[in-house]
């Protein structure tokens, strides 16, 4: 039964999303597992309520909105661009608090004017927020996966561990990991002798085939986990990168770029400077950074409470660029969260890419203003 506290904001958040011209959209609580386990990422990935249909596909309880409006915008064959609103509750384990629990949010899918798309949707969050929470000393976090891009591919890193440290991006324990690796990369140790002398072979099939026995001896399920193949795969290019080694000067590049965290109306001078002084050319990334401020200015966003954050992501696996949160000062804890994900919909079956951006209001941590 949902407390009248909790309708308070259920109602003046969907008034708010309807405010913002989206098209109201629900989907199935049950969805198909795949899509989650393979796009999600592995925080999401572990939290997620499995269980089967009478075929034995693997289906799950909804953990989130994004994956299943994209997947419902595909099958209805609609045109971008369109601009969806949800409201519901999702199901997650999690170590603290409820396991089913209510998000809200906007999907943004095929606006080509990517700044400017990227700007309303940190400006809807904002006004969602203030809206509705109590909370109203707030901070606004930006991260943005394009310019850490850039400056990898500058370094001249493989692009293996290019695609190791993006898909770190955010988490700051895994990257320091990585980083230490980089400065004095360390021999792979298996603790069994096939797989070791598999992964030196360069055997994808024949490691892929060991794994795969391994696994079925022990029961373990691969439903809930990547396949024996994938695990081959990753095993392998960690063998293959596990002799790179990046040099002092590069690594220190890195670090320098990794510690920065500006109000936002600074960052394009400093990302400016860090780009002269470390000969990196940044200029197609700064121009869409700078593009997106520049809409929020005109918006008349107010960007006191706003912050850039070079390491700062967010722990799924499916965002491309501008990656936000929006905290409460007091508590710390996110309100709301977003980014762009402009692979997802051409991975889940779309004819063609589609930029797309949006954000999720967590309205279990909202308290009802009077």
């Amino acid at each position: 039964m949902v407390s009248k506290d909790m309708k308070n904001i259920l109602d003046r958040v969907e008034q708010d999303l309807k405010s913002c011209g989206v098209t109201m959209m629900d989907c199935d609580i049950i969805q198909p597992a795949e899509p989650f386990l393979k796009m999600a990422g592995e925080d999401l990935r572990r939290r997620i309520f499995l269980t089967q249909n009478v075929a034995g596909e693997a289906l799950c309880l909804r953990p989130e909105f994004t994956i299943p409006v994209c997947m419902a915008h595909i099958s209805a064959g609609e045109q971008a661009p369109q601009s969806y609103g949800y409201i519901g509750q999702v199901f997650r384990q999690r170590d603290v608090g409820m396991t089913e629990f209510y998000q809200a949010g906007i999907e943004n899918l095929g606006d080509p004017e990517i700044a400017q798309a990227d700007a309303r949707m940190i400006s809807n969050a904002a006004m969602l927020v203030n809206n509705s929470s109590q909370a109203d000393d707030v901070q606004i976090i930006l991260g943005d996966q394009a310019v850490f891009a850039d400056v990898l591919s500058a370094l001249g890193l493989p692009t293996g561990w290019q695609d190791r440290l993006i898909h770190a991006f955010g988490d700051e324990q895994a990257l320091a990991t990585m980083l230490k690796t980089l400065s004095a990369p360390e021999a792979q140790s298996y603790s069994d002798e096939t797989i070791k002398e598999l992964v030196e072979a360069d055997d994808h099939e024949g490691l892929s085939e060991h794994l795969s026995d391994v696994m079925a001896k022990t029961g373990y399920s691969t439903k809930a986990s990547r396949s024996p193949d994938d695990i081959a795969r990753r095993m392998l290019e960690k063998q293959r990168l596990s002799n790179t080694k990046l040099g002092e000067q590069d690594l220190t590049k890195l670090k320098t770029f990794l510690d920065i965290k500006v109000p936002l109306n600074a960052a394009i001078d400093t990302l400016t400077k860090f780009a002269e002084s470390s000969e990196i050319d940044l200029s197609h990334s700064l121009e869409t950074f700078a593009a997106r401020i520049s809409a929020l200015e005109q918006m008349g966003f107010d960007m006191s409470s706003t912050y850039y954050e070079t390491a700062f992501g967010r722990p799924l696996d499916y965002y491309t660029g501008l990656v936000f949160e929006i905290r409460s000062a007091q508590s710390g804890q996110v309100q709301a969260a977003g980014g762009r994900y402009d692979r997802l919909m051409a991975l889940l079956g779309a004819a063609t890419s589609i930029p797309a951006v949006g954000f999720s209001l967590w309205l279990d941590r909202f308290e009802v203003k009077s």
